[in-house]
């Protein structure tokens, strides 16, 4: 069997494909971190379920510019597809399937049922439901107005209502109330791709790969930084473009490296950060897995009210 996948865990671990796929340790002595994992592979339009020992365990072709991924309670998995948003289960049936004029990288299952959905190029946050009905519409553009490829990416419905969107051209996070209006802007210098509300009140950013980019931070109800990681802060990883991400229970980070742009194979594609910066977990997704636009940690992974506990 050809190798597609290196593995890379904590304390100089590290776990390799042998012939029959299994993973090996080069030192014994030490403990490694391993996952399973769920991703978007954005280059290739396909969403890969892929074992903690690096087998690729399912995979989906029809993802086009897929970049945001979620696993439901169910096992099914929702994802974006480019100018649409499709929920398929494991035998790769279509159970939900919204196509747009727009441009979409941004969805969500909500607690209800229904599917949060932002459109990038209309400006437009949208509710529907499990029939593909709109049951609520909210305009960040007016009317007719065409915000490009860059307006908008990664979005979320908070638990209060509001809606937290990353403004990717803008260079700036913006959180908007259940109405539209804007109640909070968050500066994020070279082009913010992923935001996740974390659970004591703080916002995760991911930032692509403009000026004053290449980085993940988490800040305040202030806005002030409290946690960062820039391009060349990590011992073995060079941070390129950086796009989903998660908070983990244990406190680490994953960041999704997607390297896009001319920069497929210099360095991992998947990292997992500790909060004093330590890499204790990579992913090299070789041949088989192009780029990694987002992750989701499968293993002892939980659900509140229909939706994942750690959100990415």
């Amino acid at each position: 069997m050809k190798n597609f996948l290196f593995l890379a865990g904590a304390a100089g671990l590290i776990a390799t494909r042998s012939a029959f796929g299994q993973a090996t340790a080069t030192n014994a002595a030490s403990v490694t971190v391993t996952h399973s994992f769920v991703c978007t592979d954005y280059t290739q339009g396909k969403v890969f379920i892929v074992s903690a020992g690096g087998n690729i365990d399912w995979e989906y072709d029809g993802a086009t510019n897929c970049n945001d991924l979620w696993v439901l309670p169910n096992g099914n998995l929702l994802f974006n597809t480019g100018h649409g948003v499709k929920e398929v289960t494991r035998d790769q049936k279509v159970v939900f399937d919204f196509e747009s004029a727009s441009e979409i990288y941004a969805c969500q299952r909500l607690a209800n049922g229904n599917t949060f959905i932002g459109e990038c190029s209309t400006g437009r946050l949208l509710e529907v439901n499990p029939a593909g009905q709109i049951v609520k519409e909210i305009h960040l553009l007016p009317e007719g107005t065409n915000g490009g490829h860059a307006f908008m990416r990664n979005a979320r419905k908070l638990d209060n209502g509001n809606y937290l969107v990353a403004h990717y051209g803008l260079n700036v996070v913006r959180e908007y109330d259940s109405t539209g209006k804007l109640v909070r802007e968050i500066p994020a210098a070279g082009g913010p791709h992923s935001v996740v509300r974390l659970p004591d009140g703080n916002t995760l950013i991911a930032c692509a790969d403009g000026p004053g980019g290449s980085r993940v931070f988490e800040v305040d109800a202030n806005n002030q930084t409290v946690w960062q990681v820039q391009s060349n802060e990590l011992a073995g990883v060079q941070l390129k473009f950086m796009a989903g991400l998660e908070r983990l229970p244990n406190g680490d980070t994953l960041m999704a490296n997607w390297l896009g742009h001319k920069q497929f194979g210099t360095t991992a594609d998947l990292i997992e950060v500790t909060p004093d910066k330590r890499v204790v977990w990579k992913v090299f997704g070789g041949d088989r897995i192009k780029t990694i636009s987002s992750a989701m940690v499968l293993d002892g992974l939980s659900f509140r009210n229909g939706a994942p506990l750690a959100l990415h």
